[in-house]
């Protein structure tokens, strides 16, 4: 799923587009805003038992990555490999719902504005069917 691109005003009424990625900071801001997410996943009593036996490092490059592809940063993870990483992981809807407030969270705290902090919830949101299972 590509990200909508955000459309802004430059200099004389000239209009531009700027994609989430970019209006967040790119990829280091992305990064940190992943770090403090983990932070906050790993402190969870209902999330943190699926983080268990992950290599975290990886994780994070991964989840950096994902989510600079969802904002409209450089291409990611694909849909398949999400799919193919969670299918044995039994996540439940509870779990992810958690998950998305963390981020959620997160994001907040890096002074994104509401509109712009609900459009990068509703990206992650869609990948939903990808993670959680039925």
């Amino acid at each position: 799923m590509e990200s909508e691109a955000i459309s802004f005003r430059v200099g004389y009424g000239m209009s531009a587009k700027q994609s989430l990625y970019d209006k967040i900071g790119g990829f280091s801001a992305v990064s940190g805003i992943v770090l403090d997410f983990y932070d906050k996943v790993l402190e969870s009593e209902l999330v943190s038992p699926y983080f268990s036996s992950v290599d975290m490092a990886r994780l994070i490059e991964h989840q950096t990555q994902f989510i600079c592809a969802l904002l409209g940063g450089p291409s990611g993870l694909s849909d398949e490999y999400i799919r193919h990483v969670h299918r044995n992981l039994e996540i439940s809807p509870e779990a992810f719902e958690q998950t998305l407030q963390l981020f959620r969270d997160s994001l907040i705290e890096t002074d994104l504005e509401e509109p712009d902090v609900e459009q990068v919830i509703a990206l992650f949101s869609a990948k939903r069917p990808l993670v959680v299972q039925a």
